[in-house]
């Protein structure tokens, strides 16, 4: 049987997302999340998570180039294990290095620099880090 999987792609201003099937191993993009510095509307989250009933919530670490991690990165995890000390998902972690700049050049490449809205953005950028962690899933 498959999972289902939700992934963010964590910001300070806006948090992607995208919902998948273990299954198919592809993933679908959904509104983003508006943020304050990194705090997003809880409630609306609480609803999506309530919406798609994930088996795993992953969330993508961005690291610098060489692997070391950044603030972000931080704050990231801190997104992330909020997220399961409030809602009790699983958490998964995954490393999102160029998905956002993969996710520019996808939207450019359909529609020029017009189609370069930061909600879709970030929610291709979830995409790319769902698929990505589909890749790498061991079903362990």
């Amino acid at each position: 049987m498959g999972m289902t999987v939700i992934a963010f792609d964590f910001g300070t201003k806006s948090i992607g997302c995208a919902v998948g099937q273990s299954i198919t191993g592809t993933a679908q993009a959904l509104p983003a999340f508006k943020a304050q510095d990194g705090i997003p509307q809880w409630e609306a989250i609480e609803k999506c998570l309530n919406e798609w009933k994930p088996d795993v919530v992953v969330v993508g670490l961005p690291f610098n180039m060489d692997g070391t991690e950044q603030d972000l990165t931080h704050r990231a995890r801190k997104f992330g294990n909020r997220l399961n000390a409030r809602f009790g998902v699983k958490i998964e972690w995954q490393d999102e290095r160029l998905t956002t700049t993969e996710a520019r050049s996808e939207i450019f490449g359909r529609g020029g620099f017009r189609a370069l809205k930061k909600g879709k953005v970030d929610g291709i950028s979830a995409c790319l880090i769902l698929e990505s962690w589909f890749e790498n899933y061991t079903g362990a």
